[in-house]
Order: structure tokens, then C-alpha cells, then sequence
């Protein structure tokens, strides 16, 4: 089980292929908060709903100088059919190995459907201008999400 981040803690870094193969680095976010998201699987409802929710306020995040990074396990090709299918504006990035999942503390043991799995925890990790963890938030809803983080923060 890989350890949870907490604020303060440097973030992890990180290069990973976007939906386009293209490597994007979290240093290439430096100077600006990056809202990194974790979630399982790409054209999957919930996270349909979580990467529409993000695009929707993709806008509204920018302008108060957030940028938004979703990660989860797909491959670049797939990013870039959920990308197409859903209008996705949001960068998505993909780690088939895990290893950023795991440094996040966004993959290990969860309860699904009553059962206990291995497998990515949908989390959201705010990261601030100088790279350190301003809020870590782990077992996020899908639906509702982006308008937590929005208030939470004060926005």
C-alpha cells in the first residue's frame, strides 16, 4: 500500500504521455497550482462524469490559476478516444505501470461493492506554485467533485 501524501510534502515528480503520446512534466506547471486527479479508467461513467465536470470549469480554474492533470492507468490511445468521444478539454495523462498512481498514494487496497481490491483510488492532489502538497484528498465521489474543490478552495 503506498503512503498517502499530505500538505506540505514536495509532490512527487512526474512525466507521463498525454492523450497524444506528447511527455508532460508536473515541472512544466511550475509557478502555477496543477489540480492532479486520479481516477480508474477513461469512458467509464463515473469518470466520464468527473473529466466532464473538470472541462466544464477548466475555464473558471485557469483564470484563478489552476491548471488540471488527469492521470489514471490507460494508455495514450485510449486517453485520446475519451478525449474525442466526451470534448474533453483537460490534460490527460496515462501510467499503465502505476509507478506515479503509487507515488501519489492513489493506488493500493479499496472497498468496491463490499469487496476489497487493488486498484487506483480516486484522489485529487493540489499542488501549489512551489511543488508542495497544498491538499490531499483521497476516496473522492465522482459526481460533485470539481464543485467540493471549487468551494473548499474558496473560489
Amino acid at each position: 500500500m503506498s503512503e498517502r501524501l499530505q500538505p506540505g510534502d514536495t509532490a512527487p515528480a512526474f512525466t507521463l504521455p498525454d492523450a497524444d503520446g506528447k511527455q508532460v512534466s508536473l515541472a512544466d506547471h511550475q509557478g502555477r497550482k496543477v489540480i492532479v486527479y486520479f481516477y480508474p479508467a477513461a469512458l467509464t461513467p463515473g469518470c466520464t462524469k468527473q473529466a466532464c465536470d473538470f472541462t466544464d470549469n477548466l475555464d473558471f480554474l485557469a483564470g484563478h490559476g489552476y491548471d488540471v492533470i488527469g492521470i489514471s492507468p490507460d494508455k495514450p490511445e485510449k486517453l485520446a478516444t475519451f478525449r474525442e468521444k466526451e470534448e474533453l478539454k483537460v490534460t490527460l495523462l496515462g501510467d499503465p505501470d502505476k509507478t506515479v498512481l503509487e507515488a501519489y498514494g492513489a493506488f493500493g487496497e479499496k472497498k468496491l461493492y463490499g469487496k476489497t481490491v487493488t486498484g487506483v483510488i480516486r484522489s485529487t492532489v493540489i499542488v501549489d506554485e512551489e511543488g508542495k502538497v497544498e491538499r490531499a484528498l483521497y476516496n473522492v465521489k465522482a459526481t460533485g467533485h470539481v464543485a467540493k474543490i471549487i468551494k473548499d478552495l474558496g473560489l
